[in-house]
């Protein structure tokens, strides 16, 4: 029996990696062109713009490998019944559960990919993706060095360049600054430079003028310079300081978090995250057991199994469904965390009880075989 399952898990396991890489493609092409706005806004190399969409990719896999689990359980059992394999099988004595072990195999091969992934895979990729995503967008030397553009920092600070000499001096320099509330403020300069600083970015502008209107007094104050500092530190944030989303954390950091008070204020959320990331790796397992339970729950029907194949997707649809909606559901109310655990239970107990109660399959074998 050892070479039978070795045939059948090999059957399973190749259209597994074909439909996962498939649709892990088609899902990662959508998205990557979500980053394109980073080239065209961001100045940002095709490198790193591959180098992002690759980070990506682990994340879109958990998602794709139980479903690509169901669909090539489905397809490998149903072949093997329209060719009548399985009679052959059953009528050697072969049980319902020796007919499972290939499938429960790459149920449980998907699972610890998906363990792998979930545990470190995701959280790694996940975590470089916003680190460097974050240090693209605060990154002031690649806005500024767009030239001819009216480049927001923020909704409050707006900087505009002529041109970049080839010694990085910034030429025809206009700064919109309204930080202050009630006194926004107008700065134009010949030429200036950003320089980096421990306190932050900063502008630092040459042979220019500053307007101020007071909008209380509807005064106008002019000023001529011929060198001026503009601190940019309190634009954005410092990277470290960067709160970090469930997604980009560790298992341990989700079920006990450092305690700062975004983490107190969003602690269901990441507890939540913390269960999604044990649950997400055993849906190979549920999905296996739907697709055996309706293919090898009955009686052999020669005119097909149509009707089986649709109600094993159905199910299991209404599962992935259940799954997106619970965690929805108990990201917005704690209490209704214990429905992400009876989404994954009922769909394997109920996949299991149907494959067990099968026995009439036998009897098809019987059938088979008398004819």
């Amino acid at each position: 029996m050892l070479g039978i399952d070795r045939y059948v898990y090999r059957q399973c396991l190749t259209v597994l990696a074909f439909i996962a890489l498939g649709l892990c493609f088609a899902i990662w092409l959508s998205q990557s062109l979500r980053l394109i706005e980073l080239i065209v806004n961001r100045g940002v190399s095709v490198g790193t713009f591959l180098y992002l969409a690759l980070l990506l990719l682990p994340r879109f896999l958990e998602v794709v490998l139980p479903i690509a689990t169901f669909a090539a359980i489905l397809f490998t059992y149903h072949r093997l019944i329209t060719d009548s394999e399985l009679v052959v099988l059953r009528a050697t004595g072969v049980s319902q559960m020796g007919l499972a072990r290939p499938a429960l195999l790459v149920a449980a091969t998907a699972s610890i990919i998906g363990f792998a992934l979930s545990l470190y895979f995701l959280p790694t990729s996940f975590r470089a993706f916003k680190d460097l995503q974050f240090e693209i967008r605060n990154n002031f030397t690649s806005i500024l060095l767009q030239e001819g553009v009216f480049n927001s920092l923020t909704d409050k600070v707006t900087v505009y360049i002529r041109q970049q000499s080839p010694t990085g001096e910034l030429l025809g320099l206009m700064i919109q600054d309204e930080r202050v509330e009630g006194r926004p403020a107008t700065l134009t300069a010949e030429r200036g430079a950003l320089a980096q600083t421990d306190s932050g970015p900063r502008i630092v502008m040459m042979n220019g003028t500053r307007q101020e209107l007071d909008r209380k007094t509807h005064r106008l104050s002019v000023l001529a310079f011929d060198r001026y500092i503009i601190e940019l530190g309190d634009v954005r944030d410092a990277p470290g300081a960067r709160w970090h989303e469930p997604q980009e954390r560790y298992l341990p950091d989700l079920f006990f978090p450092a305690g700062t008070q975004a983490d107190r204020y969003y602690g269901h959320r990441l507890t939540v995250e913390g269960h999604q990331r044990i649950l997400a790796p055993l849906y190979p397992f549920a999905y296996a057991l739907l697709a055996l339970g309706w293919l090898l729950g009955g009686e052999f029907n020669r005119r097909g199994q149509t009707g089986r194949i649709m109600g094993a997707i159905g199910v299991a649809f209404a599962v992935q469904i259940g799954n997106i909606a619970f965690n929805n559901l108990a990201n917005k109310t704690p209490a209704l965390l214990p429905l992400m655990h009876l989404n994954l239970l009922v769909p394997m107990a109920l996949g299991l009880f149907l494959m067990l109660r099968g026995r009439g399959g036998r009897r098809g074998a019987a059938t088979a075989q008398a004819a």
